[in-house]
């Protein structure tokens, strides 16, 4: 049996140290993961692959949380993956509050530091299930911060009004950009520097579930945000 064993792993070790390697490269470097739910609708879109930088602000000991050099400081409106221990499972939404900051919402109005988001209507085409969920679309800036919300005219969240809260050392203030249908930090509470495994700025590719995983070709390759990376 030992004799077996040994012969497969001597046979297979260029196919064994290739997988380790990738297990490696997308645990600390780069990976691609499937969004699942629309909390960050019209941003990103259910079945979008999206590319995950892993060495936006850490570069990690692979497999684990563990910090080994600290490449960057997460920025107000990245989007980013968060492996999140009160959630207990991978969230993408986006850094609305960074660590002092003041926040709350009023009525689905950001508001950082006393300062309100400024907001106009989005040209952006309506989305699966707007038929029995009427939305807004709207462009919400804040200082360098700009993108798409998505407010739900039917069915507003209870934490459409929420706070004011003050983000503690360490930790981000995290929402979806479909305001009135997101699981973030209104529920979860705030998520530590740790938790947060990469930034995401593009889209790999997308398949449409409800169209028989039909390519959404448009998106393909697609920046998740027009402006432009930090240097």
């Amino acid at each position: 049996m030992k004799s077996t064993l040994n012969k497969l792993l001597a046979d297979n070790k260029g196919l064994l140290a290739f997988i380790a390697l990738m297990v490696m490269f997308r645990s600390a470097i780069a990976d691609y993961n499937v969004v699942p739910s629309g909390s960050m609708l019209p941003t990103v879109q259910i079945g979008d692959r999206i590319l995950v930088d892993k060495m936006a602000y850490d570069l990690r000991l692979p497999l684990t949380h563990i910090s080994l050099l600290r490449l960057g400081e997460p920025q107000r409106g990245d989007i980013v993956t968060i492996d999140s221990r009160q959630a207990g499972e991978l969230l993408v939404k986006r850094i609305v509050g960074l660590p002092g900051d003041v926040v709350e919402l009023r009525d689905n109005v950001l508001f950082i530091n006393g300062q309100p988001a400024h907001y106009h209507p989005a040209a952006e085409a309506p989305e699966a299930g707007d038929g029995s969920d009427q939305a807004a679309y709207r462009d919400e800036r804040y200082g360098a911060m700009e993108h798409a919300v998505r407010l739900s005219e039917a069915h507003p969240s209870l934490h459409s009004s929420y706070g004011p809260v003050v983000v503690p050392p360490g930790h981000y203030m995290m929402l979806g950009d479909n305001r009135d249908n997101s699981m973030d930090s209104r529920y979860f509470g705030f998520f530590a520097r740790d938790e947060l495994m990469g930034r995401t700025r593009r889209i790999a590719f997308s398949l449409d579930a409800e169209r028989g995983y039909r390519p959404r070709l448009e998106r393909f390759g697609q920046l998740l945000d027009a402006t432009p990376p930090r240097q």
